[in-house]
């Protein structure tokens, strides 16, 4: 006699730009991957004054059953068994950490905490309640760099030199842009270094390796901002201003040098103040015998040099990464081949992937110990700031 298929309830903590985002992950998974559970919309809680107008939404819009204004009923709701964390950063640790007591499973957003001391106890607090743990790094999870590691792990770049990257957005480099929570530290933890280059050190680390030192500069070019009206607060990452002035508390712009513990040198930045692009992660990967190169503003294209070929069939090839059957990773799952995906569909896989591992009780990656190393990254390059030195990681 076959076992009762198992269901999983899940709860979403925080609305806003990436509760929308997390909300379609969870709807969708079921449509197009092999679960090995049914998945329960349960609950959507609210953060600050989302209350009145986004929970109402996520039931009515985005398919949750019940709202909740008190995140701790929600962690603490025996019918649940899943948290997912979208709220603010400040909040990541004491939410996740009660979670785990109550033996829930967590997804969180990145960056995983505030600092290092809170991703430390984050840490612990999984282990000892032995329950799957991820966080949301949603870019490991594009074809593309699927396919990048497949190709750095079969040796096709050989001995690798060089990785650099750059995750270049602009909604800030208006002066008049409010002063949202992203801007204050004692929320956010830092600005664009925390926000979009954990990111890239995420994807460092992911393709190439461990850092073991980095050097690197923060900036920030706007340093007094109108306050935001909070109460005609806008969705996504748009807002109101009000016309009192307050202080921003967080980077602009990161941008560091580092060494990997491989060998490889590595060059990252960070800026919301690139105009023009509004959300482009460019990578360069050079080994020994060949190179890729990766566009998230063509995320469906992956950029592959051989240098074993013969110097008279030498160049860049594309790679179009939609080839389903298991030849290209997680695409056959959606449509024919030639058929792009798009942002929301990285989600949408990791979802699928932190389902699966719920069920089996099993690890998946990244866990709260990879954003834990990714926070150490990220303190290492604000001490480097500060004390213009290279810091070790």
């Amino acid at each position: 006699m076959s076992s009762k298929r198992r269901t999983l309830r899940v709860a979403l903590i925080g609305c806003g730009f990436m509760g929308k985002a997390h909300s379609n992950a969870w709807r969708q998974a079921p449509h197009f991957f092999p679960l090995n559970a049914d998945i329960d919309l349960h609950t959507i809680c609210g953060c600050r004054g989302e209350a009145t107008t986004v929970v109402p939404a996520g039931i009515a819009k985005w398919g949750w059953r019940n709202g909740s204004t008190h995140w701790r009923d929600v962690v603490h709701n025996p019918e649940i068994d899943v948290i997912d964390v979208v709220a603010p950063n400040h909040v990541h640790a004491e939410i996740a950490i009660a979670a785990a007591k109550a033996g829930k499973h967590v997804l969180c957003e990145k960056p995983l905490a505030l600092n290092a001391k809170q991703g430390k106890a984050m840490v612990a607090a999984v282990k000892k309640a032995k329950i799957v743990n991820m966080v949301c790094q949603n870019y490991r999870r594009i074809p593309a760099i699927v396919m990048a590691k497949k190709l750095i792990t079969d040796g096709d770049l050989g001995t690798i030199y060089h990785y650099r990257a750059r995750y270049a957005q602009d909604w800030i480099a208006d002066p008049e842009f409010p002063l949202v929570w992203r801007l204050r530290k004692q929320v956010s933890g830092s600005g664009a270094h925390g926000d979009i280059n954990a990111h890239i050190i995420d994807l460092a680390r992911y393709l190439v390796g461990e850092f073991k030192e980095v050097c690197g500069m923060m900036h920030t070019f706007i340093k007094q901002r109108p306050i935001e009206d909070k109460e005609a607060r806008k969705e996504g990452l748009s807002a109101r201003a009000t016309r009192k002035m307050g202080t921003v508390t967080v980077d602009d712009t990161a941008l560091f040098i580092g060494r990997i513990g491989n060998g490889a040198i590595a060059s990252l930045e960070a800026t919301r103040f690139a105009v023009g692009r509004k959300n482009q992660i460019t990578l360069e990967i050079n080994g020994s015998k060949g190179s890729l190169v990766f566009d998230l503003e063509d995320m469906n294209r992956l950029q592959f040099y051989d240098n074993t070929l013969p110097a008279d069939r030498h160049g860049f090839r594309d790679i179009l990464v939609t080839q389903p059957g298991g030849i290209h990773p997680y695409v056959g799952n959606w449509w024919p081949p030639g058929h792009i995906i798009g942002y929301e569909h990285t989600f949408v896989h990791a979802v699928a992937d932190f389902i699966n591992a719920c069920v089996a009780g099993k690890s998946v990656q990244p866990t709260f110990e990879d954003g834990l190393r990714n926070q150490e990254v990220l303190e290492a390059v604000e001490r480097s700031s500060r004390t213009r030195r290279w810091v070790k990681v």
